[in-house]
């Protein structure tokens, strides 16, 4: 089964924690061992794993992303949102993740992200869950 899970984003662009809300359909799916994937069906959003503890950290990141791809560089798109579709492709449109004991493995202080870089919009993401 593909779970859908939508999305709102509030600005430009937006780092959505999405942690909770996927152990839940993990939790919800009855997996107990098995992997969990995750895709963004967008051109101008993406998802990853980075820190969750420390908010910084997602700021940081857009800091960087901003610097490296500038809103205003000549680009030749003429939707204007060229910025948003590398910085999509920088942070990439999926993730694979294990589940052990029907929860996520993740790192201590790893979280899911997802990354809205054309917003503000109404996205959705999908998770399959399937068991070894």
């Amino acid at each position: 089964m593909i779970y859908k899970v939508d999305i709102k984003t509030i600005s430009r662009v937006d780092f959505k924690d999405i942690t909770r809300r996927v152990n839940e359909i993990v939790a919800k799916s009855g997996v107990i061992n098995g992997i969990c994937y995750i895709y963004v069906p967008h051109t101008t959003a993406g998802v990853m794993i980075n820190e969750h503890a420390d908010p910084d950290v997602v700021r940081d990141i857009e800091a960087q992303l901003d610097a490296m791809v500038p809103q205003h560089s000549g680009y030749r798109h003429r939707e204007g949102n060229s910025p948003a579709h590398i910085k999509a492709t920088l942070i990439g449109d999926s993730e694979t993740l294990f589940v052990e004991e029907g929860r996520l493995v993740l790192g201590t202080w790893q979280g899911i992200f997802f990354a809205e870089f054309d917003g503000p919009r109404s996205r959705h993401i999908f998770i399959k869950i399937t068991s070894d």
